[in-house]
């Protein structure tokens, strides 16, 4: 089948397209075969190396985080899925591979596609949906009448958390470019702050939840918008204790995330606030869960621009170099 590889870290030179053979097919897995894939932010962290300390995978890799496609062929104890059924899905950290045409799947990391998107919609959405709903329900428990600040409100992450956020009751307020104001306050946003003409440190306050996806000086002032007792979860922040915990790193790893945490948590410390990282992890029930939020018009993917496969590095390199004027790209099969 072709698929796209990562040969070596370091940057696009490392990848190519490539015949590669079809996966084997445990007794819990669905064989997909791909519709669409989407192109995230993870797939160049990944490509160039950023998490090899932690997730070290055998090159070379098939990349590629999200899809949406049709069940070719099911393992002999698959009981939720047939033949026919169209799907979507962020496979598990260590079976990514959505860049290719077919890809089987842990049984419990596949959901039935919503039936009013399309396949490159569909895409779209489990990586970044997953997100929102593991930072906003799972980790926040964000309540109606909760202030939640949602930073890139108009990107990939940020638009379905903005949506999320006021379908689970709260009072939202979002960063975005001139731009994309118009689109964020359609999605939802109760209070669009121009990060071009405005500090939104001087804007907001007394916030219970920020969600961060851009990292840095961001992360530090977001922490001086929340109220004591808040809560700062990011994406792009340092990974913390917890995380290190989580991945059942040895001990060397932990301290060496203990000690890049440490400013951070010690500055939420001093705010009385509170600093978490996540690293999304594959989950079919809460696509389930997502599921009719999607096809109530709650949550809708915003897809920038739609690549062939065969222009996935240059898919890849658009999603790089920042041209995405909003929400996801995505490479289509079909």
């Amino acid at each position: 089948m072709r698929a796209f590889l990562v040969e070596k870290y370091g940057g696009e030179a490392g990848m190519r397209a490539a015949e590669v053979p079809a996966p084997r097919v445990g007794a819990d897995d669905v064989l997909v075969e791909i519709h669409a894939a989407g192109v995230n932010p993870l797939d160049l962290r990944i490509r160039n190396g950023d998490f090899k300390a932690f997730l070290p995978y055998r090159l070379p890799l098939v990349l590629g985080n999200d899809l949406a496609g049709t069940v070719v062929r099911v393992g002999p104890s698959v009981t939720r899925f047939a033949v026919g059924d169209e799907v979507f899905a962020r496979p598990d950290k260590d079976r990514i591979g959505t860049f290719a045409e077919l890809i089987a799947v842990h049984q419990d990391d596949l959901a039935l596609k919503p039936a009013t998107l399309t396949m490159a919609e569909a895409a779209s959405l489990p990586l970044v949906a997953l997100t929102a709903w593991q930072a906003l329900v799972e980790r926040a428990h964000v309540r109606p009448g909760q202030r939640v600040l949602v930073h890139a409100g108009a990107g990939g992450l940020g638009s379905v958390a903005v949506q999320l956020a006021k379908a689970l009751g709260a009072h939202v307020a979002t960063t975005v470019s001139t731009a994309k104001a118009d689109l964020a306050k359609d999605l939802g946003a109760d209070v669009v702050v121009d990060y071009r003409t405005q500090d939104f440190e001087e804007v907001l306050d007394g916030y219970d939840i920020v969600l961060d996806s851009l990292g840095g000086q961001n992360l530090a002032t977001s922490l001086r918008v929340l109220k004591p007792g808040g809560t700062a979860i990011s994406v792009a922040g340092p990974p913390d204790p917890a995380f290190a915990r989580e991945l059942g790193l040895n001990p060397f790893l932990r301290l060496a995330m203990t000690a890049l945490s440490f400013k951070t948590r010690r500055d939420a410390k001093r705010h009385g606030v509170t600093y978490s990282f996540l690293f999304m992890k594959a989950d079919g029930d809460q696509l389930r869960e997502l599921t009719p939020l999607i096809d109530a018009g709650k949550v809708r993917p915003v897809v920038d621009r739609v690549f062939p496969f065969d222009e996935t590095l240059q898919a890849m390199e658009y999603v790089e170099k920042g041209r995405a004027k909003a929400g996801k790209v995505v490479v289509s099969m079909t």
